[in-house]
């Protein structure tokens, strides 16, 4: 599931921005020039939904205007992940080069990439419904609670709105496409949270296509 929390807390967007770095260990490598890995993914994330870059940028100066260390915000910025700067720069040094970035991709809009991502938390957030999907019912404990494959795929099905199950199709046609070879379909779908292998005699890749139109013709089949 993404890890997008939408509005409820204040400073909600940043909270998803310093997730990314939470995903790389905390650490923050970026320079004016060029992202690191953690602000690389999360540019990707927001290319394809540019409210979430502005909103970011907006809750940013936010930040940065009342200061970290403002009793006024302490209670926001107590929930949000810590990133570690370098030695000689401080966090708001940190933020204001991600804000920089931020705003140029804002002001130069890029496609988004035609690459898989690289860590969970870019996994979540580019195929937000396939990990819930996967995650919430093909996980280690998926015998225990469900006869076979199909038994799994309805109740799934019973549960979702029909927004869930059109972005599980656009995540699996996404998926599919981006990963070329089985080896980085299973691995996509094990961080995504699949714990057990696909039904006896079919390929994850088949397995995949086969809930892509189970899903697509539901409640019409």
């Amino acid at each position: 599931m993404s890890s997008f929390p939408g509005p409820g807390f204040r400073f909600y967007e940043v909270q998803d921005l310093l997730a990314a770095y939470a995903a790389q260990d905390y650490t923050f490598s970026d320079s004016p020039e060029a992202p690191g890995p953690a602000l690389s993914a999360y540019l990707r994330v927001v290319s394809q939904n540019p409210r979430r870059a502005a909103t970011a940028v907006q809750q940013l100066d936010e930040l940065l205007l009342a200061g970290l260390e403002s009793s006024e915000i302490a209670d926001d910025v107590e929930l949000l992940p810590e990133i570690k700067p370098p030695s000689g720069r401080s966090v708001e040094d940190c933020l204001r080069v991600i804000r920089g970035h931020l705003v140029r991709q804002l002001e130069n809009p890029a496609p988004a990439p035609q690459s898989l991502p690289t860590d969970k938390w870019e996994y979540g957030e580019r195929f937000p419904e396939l990990a819930q999907f996967l995650g919430g019912y093909f996980h280690q404990n998926f015998f225990e609670e469900y006869a076979s494959y199909s038994d799994a795929v309805d109740d799934y099905l019973a549960g979702s709105s029909e927004r869930d199950r059109d972005q599980l199709v656009r995540d699996i046609s996404n998926l599919l496409s981006l990963a070329t070879t089985d080896r980085e379909l299973k691995q996509a779908a094990s961080v995504l949270g699949m714990d057990v292998s696909p039904p006896s005699g079919t390929g994850i890749r088949q397995w995949l296509s086969d809930v892509h139109g189970i899903v697509s013709r539901y409640p019409e089949q």
